[in-house]
């Protein structure tokens, strides 16, 4: 299903009318990989002349976050970043506590093992977050 059909069906379900602002949030945090927070997805559409206010950012953002199109990231400091899920493979995240570089990575040893772990507790897994904090090795890191 294509990116703005899929945004229409959301909308729709939820009583809600598709906007051409609301179409272009959705395409912003489609056109990168990267985890940016909503000022920064904001701030990318000013700058690309694009006519949303900020209300209308947050709050599309919240509807695509409720609805499965949007992954919230915490990394604990107070501003939540934000990632593309639709046609996206699951991977979890390292980040940097120093210059907050993220690193997306899938290994399956821990895939297998949290599997192993839910289902000796007696659960089965439906989704899961993992999130690894550390100092990276970048040069350019403030750490260094």
């Amino acid at each position: 299903m294509h990116n703005t059909d899929k945004l229409k069906q959301i909308l729709h379900k939820k009583n809600l009318r598709y906007t051409q602002q609301r179409q272009e949030v959705w395409d912003e945090i489609c056109s990168t990989n990267e985890h940016r927070d909503a000022e920064d997805i904001y701030n990318s559409l000013r700058k690309r002349q694009t006519n949303v206010s900020r209300a209308t950012v947050y709050r599309t953002i919240d509807v695509l976050v409720k609805n499965n199109l949007v992954r919230r990231l915490d990394l604990g400091d107070g501003r939540s970043r934000f990632e593309n899920k639709m046609g996206i493979a699951h991977h979890d995240h390292i980040v940097c506590l120093d210059c907050r570089k993220i690193v997306e990575f899938m290994n399956e040893e821990i895939e297998e093992i949290q599997e192993q772990v839910a289902k000796e507790m007696g659960f089965e897994i439906v989704r899961h977050v993992h999130q690894l904090f550390g100092h990276c090795l970048d040069e350019k890191c403030p750490n260094k």
